[in-house]
């Protein structure tokens, strides 16, 4: 009876383990924003969930039960950053394969056009904005800028997304905590420990109720 029970558990266990890890890979992550560069839309602290089916698997093999679609301008994608892999950006999409883009004196000029943009914000910094030359984006890939443009390393630094390291849609955030500079900078189990500890006392005070379950358009 007992190693009835204890087998009963341990099945339990591991299919709850394997829907996690499906969940995880397939369909949802969770994912926090370290820094300013999509403010004011997405702050420091917001903690949103990541559409991963949507675009499909970067490897080719489509779940038929799960519905796709190709990505599109203005999109928020979450990706790995093609300077180093083992990082993950969020940007707003500019432009797609096929397209010609520009930014100049601060404008994006999208196949010879200026293009308007109600996300994009822009400091009263004189000349912090940086330019980029008239480009045609090779199909497959994406140019992608942060809405906070004078505080973004984006496309105009590193160059364009391949759609290889494409993860996902921001599509919702969860929780929205007012961190401070640099709170999630931290690396090591005993520097992540003691970040919970300084956060948990603030929990309820610090919480940014209104920003709760906030779609990211």
């Amino acid at each position: 009876m007992a190693k009835s029970t204890f087998r009963e558990y341990l099945e339990s266990i591991l299919i709850a383990a394997i829907l996690a890890l499906f969940v995880r890979t397939f369909v949802f992550q969770a994912f926090k924003i370290p820094t300013g560069s999509m403010e004011p839309n997405l702050l420091v602290g917001d903690h949103i969930v990541v559409n991963k089916f949507i675009y499909g698997p970067t490897d080719g093999q489509r779940l038929f039960f799960l519905p796709e679609r190709e990505i599109r301008r203005g999109d928020v994608i979450v990706f790995r950053a093609p300077e180093d892999p083992d990082k993950d950006f969020i940007k707003r999409v500019v432009a797609v394969g096929g397209d010609t883009v520009e930014v100049r004196d601060g404008v994006v000029y999208l196949n010879d056009e200026p293009v308007d943009e109600p996300f994009a914000y822009h400091g009263d910094r004189f000349g912090s904005h940086r330019d980029y030359p008239r480009t045609r984006i090779p199909p497959g890939e994406y140019f992608c800028l942060g809405d906070n443009r004078d505080n973004s390393r984006d496309s105009r630094f590193w160059g364009t997304v391949p759609r290889a390291l494409v993860k996902g849609k921001a599509v919702v955030i969860y929780w929205s905590f007012d961190a401070p500079p640099g709170a999630y900078f931290v690396s090591g189990l005993r520097d992540r420990l003691l970040q919970v500890g300084r956060m948990l006392p603030n929990l309820l005070r610090h919480t940014r109720w209104e920003r709760t379950f906030q779609l990211i358009r």
